[in-house]
């Protein structure tokens, strides 16, 4: 589901679990040094004391990830009708013990890609990009490498992660603590992907590759003239009124608002605060902050039609199978995931995952959004050598996502 995770063809299934988590870098991090009062261990955590008589369906749902090893957990439920309900749990701080603030800022990692899909795809309905038309077109000569021309990729295939690009996020954000105050430019993080071969060619397949946005990144920028944070702010964030979305300036290290700490850790459930972080190294394919209720805002107006015309939005809602081990029928549309619930019917969005944050997040087909963020990815709390208790970790989230969507 995202990747930014979230899911993310079919390799095998290690290769599976390390495409999910791919921008997230690699299972074991370099450490650093550390104090005592930093470490917590998802051992430790005491269980819920709650009362079940007066806490809601989704903090209950909340407390259970805390419960298995997240320190904090927060949800975002926006009905049909606009009303919105906020809930937390756990600590936004293990050393204080501080509640989480509630629809604070996170780093929505993938969830990113709806937004440059959105872009893209306004491009397309002024005339300024086709779709079908090679990327060679808008970056010539650019994109090259061993069975890599970007003469026979096209602006469709790297929306919908069929064009082969090879990944890149695994070399530059494998030592995340190391990265976090790193700044590369997105065309370093192209050159690392085109050191590698294609892994498929074009259209043959559906694979996750967060270079495809990387790519699709500078296409905006070569057809607006303009950065790309730009056109997010433009397009996007500044007609729906979104208050705390925001794609970070380069350097900028510090969450601008309120936020729960983001945690990870070299030593599964040893946390480590990793809030403050540069991340240039997820750029176009996943440096975006929102907070839950802002991001159902621009999912549902998305899917309402707000943000393209309706030949863009069908376009967008085509989608090829990407089901995984986390939802094995789910489908994939040009930056936007179509996922099977529960109760009937299909939910759409994306998700995403960065060290310190991960998100699951859909629309139901009444129009209900959800967003849950937990502030720790599961390979920050489990052992990524156990893929079973791994997936497992993954999945709590995605069934407290589809839980609440069936249950409104």
């Amino acid at each position: 589901m995202n990747d930014i995770p979230t899911p993310q063809n079919r390799p095998a299934p290690r290769r599976r679990m390390r495409t999910v988590i791919a921008i997230a870098a690699a299972a074991v991090l370099v450490a650093g040094a550390i104090t005592a009062g930093a470490l917590f261990r998802a051992s430790d955590r005491p269980a819920s004391s709650a009362d079940a008589e007066t806490t809601s369906a989704v903090e209950t749902r909340l407390q259970s990830l805390v419960d298995a090893g997240y320190p904090a957990a927060l949800a975002s439920v926006t009905s049909p009708d606009g009303e919105v309900e906020n809930a937390v749990a756990g600590e936004g701080d293990i050393e204080t013990g501080q509640a989480p603030p509630p629809d604070a800022e996170v780093r929505i990692a993938s969830n990113t890609k709806m937004f440059v899909a959105t872009i893209v795809l306004q491009l397309v309905d002024e005339g300024l990009v086709d779709l079908d038309a090679p990327i060679d077109t808008y970056l010539p000569g650019l994109i090259r490498g061993a069975g890599i021309d970007g003469a026979g990729i096209t602006v469709h295939q790297l929306l919908q992660q069929t064009s082969g690009l090879p990944e890149y996020a695994d070399q530059i954000a494998a030592d995340a603590f190391g990265a976090r105050e790193k700044y590369i430019s997105p065309r370093d993080m192209l050159d690392i992907a085109l050191t590698r071969p294609a892994s498929f060619a074009p259209g043959e397949r559906w694979e996750y590759s967060n270079t495809n946005y990387l790519v699709l990144g500078l296409l905006i920028e070569a057809v607006t003239d303009r950065a790309i944070a730009q056109q997010i702010d433009e397009r996007i964030v500044t007609p729906l009124g979104l208050e705390h979305t925001y794609f970070p300036a380069p350097g900028e290290l510090p969450l601008r608002g309120e936020h729960p700490t983001g945690y990870h850790a070299d030593v599964p459930g040893e946390l480590r605060d990793i809030s403050a972080m540069d991340t240039s190294f997820a750029w176009s394919a996943g440096a975006m902050v929102s907070t839950p209720a802002e991001l159902n805002t621009f999912m549902r107006a998305l899917l309402n039609g707000e943000l393209l015309s309706g030949a863009g939005l069908e376009t967008m809602k085509t989608t090829v199978p990407a089901g995984d081990e986390l939802w094995p029928e789910a489908e994939y549309g040009l930056g936007l995931q179509r996922y099977p619930l529960s109760c009937g019917g299909f939910a759409w969005g994306h998700g995403g995952d960065i060290p310190g944050t991960q998100t699951r997040n859909a629309v139901a087909p009444d129009g209900t959004a959800v967003t849950i963020a937990v502030t720790a990815l599961p390979w920050a709390v489990v052992s990524p050598d156990d893929e079973e208790v791994l997936l497992e970790q993954y999945r709590i989230v995605v069934e407290a996502l589809d839980e609440t969507l069936c249950d409104q």
